[in-house]
């Protein structure tokens, strides 16, 4: 029988299906980020992959559940980067943060793609996000990199939605900063007229004290009355 036909025996495919497995994501991944959903066939996947169209369904079921495992796939991927540069704590190298955001690439590609398409999983894919973001920042903070807030979530919804609006119009900031970030030959370095200009807002901030203290009363008032 083939190396990758489901119809082997549970003993003899179990190391064999999860490089299957493996093979498939990547290529899915590749594909949907590419040329979206729609525009990508099981067979195409297959294909790239080197497997049959039947181990697919083998261990996804279908399109969809192919489509929503690469979700998954991602957010692990990104929780994993995220937290390996954060456990360098004081000590993080920026150059090798950025390294990994280029070797994210296809990541990135098919965050953007399927982003853009929408589509019912989008809240979900969101939210697992946002869960991360308050696990790898709550480790940051008592890492001593990052400030502690006094609205920690609220201040984890905005960062990721901000990261995920910028990565979606991507093509703008290619086109004003001449930053890509799909761009799977572009050296780290690359990035730098983003990351100037955010780390300048992230440790600078951008109002000059006093400036807008009256609208952070005005907001924490708010915010007070809410909870009687």
């Amino acid at each position: 029988m083939p190396e990758d036909d489901p119809a082997r025996s549970g003993a003899d495919r179990s190391g064999a299906d999860r490089s299957g497995a493996d093979r498939i994501l990547d290529a899915a991944i590749s594909g949907f980020g590419e040329h979206g959903v729609k525009g990508t066939s099981l067979k195409t996947i297959a294909a790239e992959a080197g497997v049959s169209q039947a181990l697919i369904l083998h261990h996804f079921g279908s399109k969809d559940r192919l489509h929503q495992a690469c979700d998954e796939h991602v957010v692990r991927l990104v929780r994993q980067g995220k937290e390996s540069a954060m456990s360098q704590g004081p000590q993080l190298d920026p150059l090798l943060a950025l390294r990994q955001i280029e070797d994210s690439r296809p990541l990135l590609r098919y965050l953007a793609r399927t982003l853009s398409e929408g589509g019912d999983h989008i809240a979900h894919l969101i939210d697992e996000m946002v869960a991360d973001a308050e696990v790898y920042t709550g480790a940051a903070v008592e890492a001593g990199l990052i400030k502690p807030s006094a609205h920690p979530r609220e201040r984890n919804v905005v960062l990721v939605l901000w990261s995920l609006g910028s990565l979606v119009l991507h093509e703008h900031m290619k086109r004003l900063l001449g930053v890509d970030f799909l761009d799977t030959e572009a050296p780290p370095e690359n990035l730098a007229p983003y990351m100037l200009p955010v780390v300048e807002l992230f440790t600078q901030g951008m109002f000059e004290p006093g400036t807008i203290d009256r609208f952070a009363d005005a907001f924490d008032t708010l915010d007070d009355s809410d909870k009687e």
